[in-house]
């Protein structure tokens, strides 16, 4: 009996006995061992490559990210540049339109004197000043009997009088807007 039940897949048969001690079922665990340590590092390295991939995705995503931030601010920076190409310009020709204004405001009612013919023609260079700066989006600041802005005005003197605090009484320089930007502020005296 002890014959029958010897394992005989030395002999070429294949291996029938269920026992531990069997040569082939131990060299078949080692395989099955070997397979599975040559498995767990494959997945190891396909985990590392994964990982990697993940990273670099990331990266990518970050980098593309960033690159639109870039190109919007450098866009913005284009459009408020192209905006305001005229501010340095527009302020070297406020201190004429002052001089224009403090010319034309030395005509009296008498319009048949010389003076008054003189300063015809300097009204005529004024106003086609002033319409080509309109065109290209330079306004006056409008303030007097309106609440005092620091944003708009720069008060120069304050003066007791019955209209409520904080009111602009009078505009002593005008102030000018580029389009939507102050490029000089109204100096303005204040009520108290």
């Amino acid at each position: 009996m002890s014959e029958e039940k010897k394992c005989r897949c030395h002999e070429g048969e294949t291996c029938s006995c269920e026992e531990e001690t069997c040569e082939c079922i131990k060299e078949e665990k080692k395989e099955q061992n070997k397979k599975k340590v040559k498995k767990d590092k494959h997945l190891d390295k396909l985990n590392e490559a994964f990982n990697k991939i993940s990273e670099l995705e990331d990266s990518l995503l970050r980098s593309k990210a960033d690159f639109i931030n870039y190109r919007k601010r450098l866009e913005d920076e284009q459009v408020r540049l192209f905006k305001y190409c005229n501010e340095d310009l527009v302020k070297e020709m406020l201190p004429i339109i002052d001089s224009l204004e403090r010319c034309i405001s030395m005509d009296d009612n008498n319009l048949d004197d010389e003076v008054s013919k003189y300063l015809s023609g300097v009204k005529m260079i004024y106003c086609n000043l002033t319409s080509i700066l309109n065109k290209y989006g330079v306004k006056d600041i409008d303030g007097v009997n309106k609440p005092f802005d620091p944003a708009f005005h720069q008060a120069v003197m304050t003066e007791k009088c019955d209209m409520e605090s904080g009111m602009v009484i009078e505009v002593l320089q005008k102030g000018y807007l580029l389009k939507d930007k102050v490029i000089r502020p109204a100096m303005v005296k204040v009520s108290e």
